[in-house]
């Protein structure tokens, strides 16, 4: 498969998750991603930009959310970096928990997980990096 890489870099506003959503749109098109992904990228990448923009810069317009999308071993990989101080992502509250339950937040880590098939976070949580494997397998 060719190299494919796309960088995008906009304010830490909560009005710029379109342009994650867009991205989704974009790219679930170019690699005729099946229907019945597309919820799952469109809500992981969103919560990763909604956390991005609201926890990691703090509405802060003057930062950036840098999104980088490539493919690799045949998964979609997302990318989403914040110029906040990051977070302790190895303990964060089970948002499944009795006690956790009516919160209105806490939810957007535990649904990247869920939903990609690889969540990972680099440099004190400040990138998230979301794997998706639904493209088809070339044939060997």
């Amino acid at each position: 498969m060719a190299s494919v890489n796309r960088t995008l870099q906009f304010p830490s506003v909560l009005e710029n998750i379109h342009i994650a959503e867009q991205l989704i749109d974009d790219v679930c098109a170019e690699f005729h991603v099946k229907e019945d992904y597309y919820g799952e990228l469109l809500i992981a990448m969103t919560e990763a930009v909604n956390n991005a923009i609201v926890h990691g810069n703090k509405l802060d317009q003057s930062k950036t959310v840098k999104l980088h999308f490539t493919v690799v071993d045949n998964n979609l990989r997302f990318t989403i970096e914040d110029e906040g101080p990051g977070f302790d992502y190895d303990n964060l509250p089970d948002p499944t928990a009795p006690e956790n339950i009516e919160k209105p937040h806490g939810r957007g880590v535990f649904l990247m997980k869920k939903l990609a098939d690889h969540c990972s976070f680099e440099d004190n949580g400040r990138v998230v990096i979301l794997d998706f494997a639904v493209l088809e397998k070339a044939p060997v």
